[in-house]
């Protein structure tokens, strides 16, 4: 009776495993300079302001999840910008070639010089999606670098876990 007993556990660990394996992903993001962007200074040191961006990302090298490769994502942001440095915050959300959508949610740190981005770096995690990738969890880390025309190439790394 132990051995069934131990049996069975093995197998139910095995297909818990399985089950809830996560799916490393990796990809590079071309972004346009923002399409929006609303500024307000806060006035009470130079260059110290909120801002309100969203700018549009195509995958130049999408990850896939369930066999779909990721396309765009729309990233929407809030900042504070203090000098040549800003710390923001935001939701993206991204479209699969299947249709399915994905949300994240980002934080991160970013250099300026001459109120355009220079370097970026942060983390995201996953705050839902729909079709097959409702539910999905998962986080990871990004880092990039802006252009002179204000565009930016971001590498993003991190893992992917489906609902059982």
């Amino acid at each position: 009776m132990k051995i069934k007993t131990l049996w069975l556990c093995l197998i139910v660990f095995a297909l818990a495993t399985v089950a809830g394996a996560q799916t490393k992903i990796s990809g590079t993001l071309q972004c346009s300079k923002p399409d929006q962007q609303h500024a307000i200074e806060v006035g009470d040191r130079p260059n110290h302001a909120f801002v309100v961006s969203q700018r549009k990302c195509t995958w130049t090298k999408g990850f896939e999840i369930l066999g779909s490769e990721a396309k765009d994502h729309v990233a929407t942001e809030f900042s504070e910008v203090s000098g040549n440095s800003a710390a923001f915050q935001g939701i993206a959300v991204g479209t699969m070639a299947s249709g399915d959508k994905y949300f994240d949610r980002f934080r991160a740190k970013a250099t300026l010089k001459d109120g355009l981005l220079e370097s970026v770096e942060g983390t995201w995690s996953w705050a839902g999606g729909t079709g097959k990738l409702k539910g999905m969890k998962g986080k990871g880390t990004f880092k990039g670098k802006g252009e002179a025309d204000g565009s930016a190439t971001v590498e993003v790394e991190g893992e992917c876990e489906l609902p059982k």
